[in-house]
């Protein structure tokens, strides 16, 4: 059985005994968090999708630890300019362990059955081709006068 939960604006796909590390969650070691946001539930009766969550449907989890990821360095550099600078970020985390999956009451997703086939609509038939106009062929050019010499 797992689920795909969605918090901190991530989504995690848990099975019972997981470790995740999620963003910080205000709640103390030891503590007991519930994950109401449930997208998906796959268990032996079947496939539960929600809409965009399942009413009801719950995932539980121990809090593990609190902490910091490792540290992601950033640097910014303009080239010719005598410009560098450098900093760094460690984001928090909370580490959890899950514990339980409720599948809440939602309906089974239907299986896709056949859609019954559309009868194809009768074929318009092409209009005539219109024949093109005969060419018209282009003027002979006028030759230039003969110069008529001045006495």
């Amino acid at each position: 059985m797992y689920a795909v939960i969605q918090t901190g604006g991530k989504q995690y796909k848990v099975a019972e005994g997981d470790f995740l590390k999620v963003e910080k969650l205000d709640t103390e070691e030891g503590s007991d968090v519930t994950f109401d946001s449930v997208l998906l539930v796959n268990s032996d009766a079947g496939l539960k999708v929600g809409t965009p969550n399942i009413d009801g449907a719950t995932v539980t989890a121990k809090v593990k630890t609190q902490g910091r990821h490792k540290k992601i360095n950033i640097i910014k550099f303009k080239r010719r300019k005598h410009h560098m600078k450098k900093m760094g970020h460690r984001q928090y985390y909370t580490e959890v362990t899950i514990t339980g999956i409720n599948e809440g009451e939602a309906k089974l997703k239907p299986k896709v059955t056949e859609k019954p086939k559309v009868t194809a609509k009768p074929k318009v038939t092409a209009k005539p081709k219109v024949t093109a106009k005969p060419k018209v062929t282009a003027k002979p050019k006028v030759t230039a006068k003969p110069k008529v010499e001045k006495e």
